[in-house]
């Protein structure tokens, strides 16, 4: 997987799910895509908050890139604050926010990926997670193929994905090479959220804002394989 900033709960069912949790270091950077943004709860709509990325060639890895200098830390924790100030969590998560926000680190991969091990502690994950570059691989392969080498190197015989994954790979080919596969998909789990209609799709921030950690813990268990 690649890694996100502050991603949405079904990210941590997957790595909750997993015995070993592959982190993706050495592939593109998508732009406009949910690696350095994602979506919060802001007068009852979503809307985007933004870890800002320096310019670089469209070429350049994850692990390659770098936040960008003008990154305004207090106005994003600001903005966090403005929004949630009143949510029944707050006083628990915002600090955790911060921390990860804090995090003094210009390579962009590990920023994020310091946020998410932040998160997976705190939530009492205790996945081995892999970076994928620390794998002795071919590299250059692409697709199901990386997928494949990683599971032949890690011995693994089963493979979870997300579900939007169906549409990238087959069953039939991982059953060909030795390997199940199988797509984890995440219940509907409404909550309430300042008593307006629900804001689906969001961070886990905004679960940690309005759950408590147990029950965010026990979320982690609403999905479904196929």
């Amino acid at each position: 997987m690649q890694p996100y900033f502050w991603p949405y709960l079904g990210y941590f069912q997957l790595l909750y799910a997993v015995d070993q949790y592959v982190i993706y270091d050495n592939i593109k950077y998508t732009k406009k895509g949910w690696i350095n943004r994602n979506r919060y709860l802001c007068e009852g709509q979503a809307k985007y908050f933004t870890i800002p990325v320096a310019k670089g060639s469209d070429e350049l890895d994850i692990c390659e890139r770098k936040v960008a200098e003008a990154f305004d830390r207090r106005k994003l924790k600001a903005q966090i604050q403005a929004a949630y100030c009143k949510a029944p969590y707050f006083e628990q998560t915002f600090p955790l926010f911060c921390e990860c926000i804090d995090y003094m680190e210009e390579n962009l991969f590990y920023f994020l990926y310091n946020s998410v091990k932040r998160i997976a502690d705190y939530l009492e994950i205790h996945t081995k997670m892999i970076v994928s570059s620390d794998l002795q691989i071919g590299h250059e392969v692409r697709g199901k193929d990386k997928v494949l080498a990683i599971c032949r190197k890690l011995q693994a015989d089963t493979y979870i994905n997300p579900i939007g994954g169906k549409a990238l790979y087959q069953k039939q080919e991982f059953e060909q090479q030795g390997v199940q596969l199988h797509f984890l998909e995440m219940e509907e789990v409404p909550y309430p959220q300042f008593g307006g209609p629900f804001v689906g799709s969001l961070s886990i921030l905004d679960v940690l804002m309005f759950q408590s950690r147990d029950q965010a813990m026990r979320m982690l268990e609403r999905y479904k394989l196929s």
